[in-house]
């Protein structure tokens, strides 16, 4: 009997090519998992009017942990356009999968590390070594949007001080809302998660990332709490900064930065940021955690256009099974997996377009990323 329950979600484009690239890699660790495939995606709108199907939820429920490609998500006149003929005209609405994911079981961590391993020609600078956590329930992505905008809630703005009074000459389908939500316990579960991982592998600093100064009742809440669980962690040091800035101050100076902490938003924003600077989406890896589940996951998406052609780096997807590997306690495989990866980029044979070669998503040999010794 295998040791795991893994689910395995490809969804579109290039996951599931990536996906396949990453089993190879475990399978050669000699993990022992039943990988269990889910349907998610954008086939499953199409077909049934759900990309995230109650089956794929059920079997969530009796996993140790997932595995996710990627997801391909359009514009909502698009998304019902693709509809199966029988759906149409039933008022479903697309809604991102990946987002439904993570608010259904509480994923509340988003850890995005970014390092910069020593020989890929991307590197922005050597010894960048950077963990992004990213507040994942909430916040602008909370899904809390109107448009038009009902009559109760337009009449509402109306009534405020400027400049939302200026919303009154305006009919309701002329304008939308989306609302950004942060709650005192979400802000607290991610910042107190920044700090402990900080204890934990002797990080130096914490800095919490904001635009309190203008975004006030939101933001404002989130550094409340970010000073109050600071100073549980009086041997870490602490500061705040604000979205705008610090995407300046990290280009500058990448160094100075360790652990940083945001709302949902800015730390897709600075995520993204961070992941160029070691060499792109090909090397972004993410887990989004929870306290039962945990569901790993490259940052890039389904890349339509490259669908098929295994071209597109891999190594993100193999950095996010590495992480998989560290949830689950396989502290020597998830070892054993990045001194291959390592050595991969290092050595320089093998290389994706990206980084100036031409091998393929599968392609194996010595040296590659998949010959893990």
């Amino acid at each position: 009997m295998a040791k795991y329950k893994i689910a395995w979600l490809p969804g579109d484009g290039i996951g599931i090519e990536v996906l396949k690239a990453a089993r190879l890699v475990l399978n050669k660790l000699e993990l022992s998992a039943d990988y269990l495939h889910a349907d998610i995606g954008w086939e499953f709108w199409c077909r049934e009017g759900d990309p995230f199907p109650q089956r794929t939820i059920d079997l969530l429920k009796n996993v140790d942990a997932a595995v996710f490609g990627a997801i391909t998500s359009k514009p909502i006149k698009a998304a019902e356009a693709e509809l199966a003929p029988a759906l149409k005209g039933t008022g479903l609405i697309y809604r991102s999968p990946i987002v439904r994911l993570r608010q259904l079981f509480d994923l509340y961590i988003c850890l995005r590390p970014c390092k910069a391993y020593p020989g890929n020609p991307l590197n922005y600078k050597a010894g960048i070594n950077l963990v992004i956590f990213r507040e994942n329930t909430e916040d602008l992505y909370s899904g809390v949007e109107f448009h038009p905008v009902p009559q109760q809630l337009s009449e509402a703005l109306r009534r405020l001080s400027p400049p939302f009074s200026g919303f009154g000459h305006l009919r309701s389908d002329q304008y939308a809302v989306s609302c950004k939500i942060n709650t005192r316990k979400a802000s607290q579960q991610i910042v107190r998660a920044a700090f402990e991982f900080a204890r934990k592998y002797g990080r130096r600093k914490v800095t919490v990332v904001h635009k309190a100064n203008v975004v006030r009742a939101t933001d404002g809440l989130f550094l409340e709490v970010a000073r109050e669980v600071a100073g549980g962690y009086p041997e870490i040091t602490w500061e705040d900064a604000n979205i705008d800035a610090i995407t300046m101050w990290l280009l500058k100076n990448p160094l100075s930065y360790d652990v940083l902490v945001a709302p949902n938003l800015y730390g897709d924003i600075i995520s993204d940021l961070c992941a160029q600077m070691v060499g792109g989406l090909g090397f972004g890896c993410s887990g989004n955690i929870g306290d039962r589940l945990a569901v790993f996951e490259p940052t890039h998406g389904s890349a339509p256009k490259y669908a098929g052609q295994y071209k597109v780096n891999p190594i993100a997807t193999i950095l996010a099974a590495k992480m998989m590997l560290e949830w689950l306690g396989e502290t020597q495989k998830a070892q054993r997996l990045e001194e291959g990866v390592a050595e991969v980029i290092g050595e320089g044979k093998v290389r994706t377009y990206d980084m100036g070669g031409s091998n393929s998503t599968l392609e194996l040999g010595s040296g590659a990323p998949y010959d893990l010794h």
